[in-house]
């Protein structure tokens, strides 16, 4: 009896032994599935933390883009009408991105508007020089005689789109003329005189800035002349005009038109950049007083010298760079010269910037 109490049968044994071992492999299923969940809760925060980066990533570009059309909404509702600041080679090296630049351009009260324009007339006019050194080729193959005027009201913009014109033509064949007041021989000579000194040879081009028309304009309403020489001057323009055509000389009047408003804009800004202070002069000072003067001498000067051999084109110049194009497209719309056809970009001038002067058209002086 006493074996008995003291050592249990086998079965029972087995049963304590089995219930020892229970809570260690118990121990070990909890510890799997610990681990398993702390897999499957790391690959959840794995996914959260790329899908957060996603998220963040999205929100700075938004955020970007907003910045950059709150920065080009402001440049685009600035007062500014134009800005005579430059960006500089310094400048451009600082950028990296596209919300740089803009807030480059609204530093120096640039429109983005301003600047696109500014890159499409570059674009433009170097392929119409392009179509120059085509007909300036032509002309001295040829042997031809041109004649170009510019005439127009102080600051009309005539000087700068002479430039345009010649910027990268031949010299040996090009002149540009610009005579000064005449000298005390001159004023003795017959008027045309000293400018028929000047007119093209042949195979060559010349470019009038201010013509023989002075007697016509400037010199009546700044009284340099006498009535009877201004009388007789427009007796005999159009039969001097007729003679140079029937010699073969091609000629091409321009008259660029510009506002009230914007002559005294420019001759403020004229006023203030030390550049362009040479353009003054005391006619200067009296163009916006003697206004109404000089429209009265322009209109009789229209009336009685544009001719079907000889017209007169108006362009109208309130904005310089579409001056510029129209009239050199209109100076190549004359000929027939070689290569024409390859001109990239449009060939004809616009309408509603260049024509030929008719009493009835809309005028801006």
């Amino acid at each position: 009896m006493a074996n008995t109490q003291c050592c249990p049968p086998a079965r029972i044994q087995r049963v304590i032994i089995l219930s020892k071992m229970e809570p260690s492999s118990t121990g070990r299923t909890n510890r799997k599935a610990t681990n398993r969940k702390r897999k499957v809760v790391q690959g959840a925060n794995s996914k959260d933390a790329e899908q957060e980066h996603l998220t963040n990533a999205a929100m700075n570009q938004a955020l970007e883009q907003q910045l950059i059309q709150h920065a080009e909404n402001s440049v685009r509702k600035s007062p500014i009408k134009s800005s005579e600041a430059k960006l500089q080679a310094e400048d451009l090296l600082r950028i990296n991105t596209n919300r740089g630049l803009i807030e480059l351009l609204r530093s120096k009260h640039i429109k983005l508007k301003d600047v696109m324009e500014s890159l499409r007339y570059e674009e433009e006019l170097v392929a119409l020089q392009v179509e120059l050194v085509k007909l300036q080729r032509w002309v001295q193959e040829k042997g031809k005689r041109v004649c170009i005027l510019f005439e127009g009201r102080d600051a009309a913009g005539k000087g700068g789109a002479i430039r345009r014109f010649t910027e990268h033509l031949n010299p040996r064949s090009m002149r540009v003329v610009a005579l000064p007041k005449p000298s005390e021989a001159e004023k003795g000579q017959w008027y045309f005189q000293r400018y028929s000194k000047q007119l093209p040879n042949a195979g060559e081009i010349v470019f009038f800035d201010r013509s023989w028309y002075n007697r016509a304009v400037v010199e009546p309403v700044n009284n340099f002349c006498t009535n009877d020489e201004y009388d007789r001057f427009m007796q005999q323009v159009t039969e001097y005009e007729h003679m140079l055509y029937e010699d073969g000389i091609m000629i091409i009047k321009f008259w660029f038109s510009i506002s009230q408003e914007e002559q005294l804009s420019r001759f403020n800004s004229r006023k203030v950049n030390p550049l362009k202070q040479w353009k003054l002069s005391p006619i200067d000072d009296k163009a916006q007083e003697l206004w109404h003067k000089y429209s009265h001498y322009k209109e009789l000067m229209f009336s009685k010298t544009h001719t079907s051999f000889s017209p007169w084109i108006i362009v109208k110049a309130n904005n310089k760079e579409k001056a510029r194009l129209e009239s050199i497209r209109y100076v190549l719309s004359q000929f027939e010269y070689d290569g024409k056809g390859n001109c990239k970009g449009r060939p004809y001038p616009d309408p509603n910037i260049i024509n030929r002067y008719h009493r009835r058209s809309k005028k801006l002086d």
